[in-house]
């Protein structure tokens, strides 16, 4: 329990932050499993409509400071490979 004034802001602040963040990673999250449920469906032009937006979302999550950069670009760097491989095999068969 917070026993001064700085102590009751900062708590009011982690607060306010914590939700912040929690709400971002949710979207994020969601946004990630859009395309990779696309993918696994084979709906390939699908997933690579939502992929510029998820990669986007991904650089803000990471610019706010919710994830971290190193973490956002192996997200970015795994989705892409995704895509680019179901775009691969789409394009073989």
């Amino acid at each position: 329990m917070a026993n001064n004034k700085s102590a009751e802001k900062r708590n009011a602040q982690s607060l306010v932050r914590r939700s912040r963040n929690r709400a971002r990673l949710s979207a994020l999250r969601t946004q990630i499993k859009k395309v990779r449920t696309a993918v696994a469906d084979g709906e390939v032009e699908t997933a690579r409509d939502l992929l510029p937006e998820t990669l986007g979302l991904i650089d803000h999550t990471a610019s706010t400071g919710t994830i971290h950069r190193n973490a956002a670009a192996r997200r970015k760097s795994r989705l892409q490979r995704l895509v680019n491989r179901a775009s691969g095999a789409s394009a073989e068969g």
